[in-house]
């Protein structure tokens, strides 16, 4: 699914500001796989993030997704990957304001060229999975921080992925509230065998998951098989 070697990620390159912010590193995941990859502010997630999700490309080293070479793709195809094969969930949701959820859902759809009797009845399928097909008519607005992300999550997963990207998906959430994300997760990994990667700096949410990469100053540091799923 994701295999990413001797990943370098310089900025400024060339003048006397230059700087590495990831320093090598190599990550596999496999299909169906929950991982997470926890550290601290300043850790690199945000930049390996990126580059997971094709939204920037290394500096150096090899990144095959699906058994794509996607470090050697143009903007256009890095697009069309995205769209068909990553679904992105973030802390500040990123939902459309005045826009109400079913349309928030329906969005990826749009871009991807399907016809609107089917983007419908996909965005509805998909709130009401994760429960939200009692709001879909409201706006963002008008929801909860978990109904938001309830519905970005639903937004997600339209293009049927081959891999959620969650970059810190609880972050903005109340204890409660978030524990009910998580769940939500559990409950796509276990019942859809969807590939996760959940990007954190909780190491207790981290311990859910089935493998536990530790992020610490550009370098994968440690690597465990998470609590829930030890033997």
């Amino acid at each position: 699914m994701i295999r990413a070697e001797k990943i370098y990620k310089r900025f400024n390159i060339g003048t006397e500001n230059e700087i590495e912010i990831l320093h090598g590193i190599d990550i596999n995941v496999k299909k169906g796989e929950f991982v997470s990859i926890v550290g601290t502010s300043g850790s690199g997630k945000s930049t390996f993030m990126n580059i997971i999700g094709l939204l920037d490309k290394p500096t150096e080293g090899t990144y095959l997704l699906d058994g794509i070479d996607v470090c050697n793709a143009s903007d256009k195809e890095l697009s069309h990957i995205r769209n068909q094969k990553i679904g992105f969930v973030f802390q500040t949701y990123n939902l459309i304001p005045r826009t109400s959820a079913l349309k928030n859902v329906e969005l990826p759809m749009l871009y991807a060229g399907i016809k609107a009797k089917e983007r419908k009845d996909r965005a509805m399928e998909l709130l009401e999975l994760v429960e939200m097909k009692e709001r879909m008519l409201h706006n963002p607005d008008e929801l909860s921080g978990g109904q938001k992300q309830r519905v970005a999550i639903a937004r997600a997963l339209v293009n049927n992925p081959s891999i959620i990207l969650a970059d810190e998906p609880t972050g903005a959430l109340d204890s409660a509230t978030g524990r009910k994300i998580m769940d939500l997760f559990h409950k796509l990994h276990e019942e859809q065998g969807i590939t996760i990667v959940f990007i954190t700096h909780s190491p207790e949410l981290a311990t859910e998951t089935e493998r536990i990469l530790t992020l610490k100053d550009g370098r994968i540091v440690d690597e465990r098989i998470g609590y829930r799923y030890a033997s």
